[in-house]
């Protein structure tokens, strides 16, 4: 288990959130799957859950606005030093900021932007709460990967948004099925980007990888809870992963962790 007790640094993932339009549904299918607890709900926070495992945070939960064609999706969000100051490269360098910046009360300040491509994203400048409490484990995140159809350009915007680094894979590991860019902070890998041409499942978007123990039970258990397999269980040079959706068709993947 690898325990985040610290800010994380800036331009690293730090938070996924899921908007849904049936809270109580989310619960029963995300917290058998995943092992998950819930707290919040209340009037004050706008009916938003935060998710826990074993005590510690890892992810939110909220209520989506009343529109039904609005589709359900999780939404990485990127620990900056400043939300506003984030925003404006985003704008400076071509993309949009759908949300914000905007202050969520004492927890911290945020923005909802998209890509050159249209792949939706967060900012968040923590205060009373930094983000995930524990990665790396069964029931925690993993690992966040954009999928576009456009790397170079992606690999640009993200460097000169979150002014951090961004290495271009060796070709042969791109032939193995690895990335073909990650985002880099202080020299460690912390997001990647993958270049496709099959985008049939959608738009570019970043994916979050959960942990689990058995990614063939878990895709079992996904459908057994109303959810759907995307993508079945198979092997890759990370490990062994399946793409799912939640009874609302929310995506998300997990891999099978040692």
């Amino acid at each position: 288990m690898t325990a985040v007790q610290v800010r994380v640094a800036h331009g690293s993932p730090c938070w996924v959130s899921l908007l849904v339009h049936d809270l109580e549904r989310a619960k029963a299918f995300y917290g058998p799957l995943l092992d998950w607890s819930f707290t919040g709900g209340g009037a004050e926070l706008g009916g938003y859950l935060r998710a826990s495992l074993h005590g510690a945070k890892v992810a939110g939960i909220g209520l989506a606005p009343d529109q039904p064609a609005l589709p359900t999706e999780w939404t990485t969000y990127f620990a900056v030093d400043s939300a506003d100051a984030a925003s404006a490269r985003v704008r400076d360098c071509g993309g949009t900021v759908a949300v914000g910046p905007l202050q969520a009360d004492a927890a911290g300040r945020l923005s909802v932007a998209a890509d050159l491509s249209g792949a939706f994203f967060g900012l968040w400048e923590g205060a009373d709460h930094l983000g995930w409490e524990v990665v790396g484990e069964p029931g925690a995140p993993v690992w966040s990967e954009l999928v576009t159809s456009d790397e170079p350009l992606a690999a640009g915007f993200y460097g000169t948004v979150f002014q951090r680094q961004v290495v271009e894979a060796d070709p042969s590991a791109v032939a193995r099925g690895e990335e073909d860019a990650t985002l880099r902070v202080d020299g460690h890998r912390v997001a990647g980007i993958r270049q496709t041409t099959d985008l049939r499942d959608g738009p570019p978007r970043w994916r979050i990888y959960f942990g689990v123990t058995d990614v063939d039970l878990t895709a079992a258990q996904c459908t057994a809870l109303g959810g759907s397999v995307l993508v079945a269980p198979h092997d890759t040079p990370y490990g062994r992963v399946a793409r799912l959706a939640d009874p609302e068709g929310g995506r998300f993947s997990v891999v099978a962790l040692p």
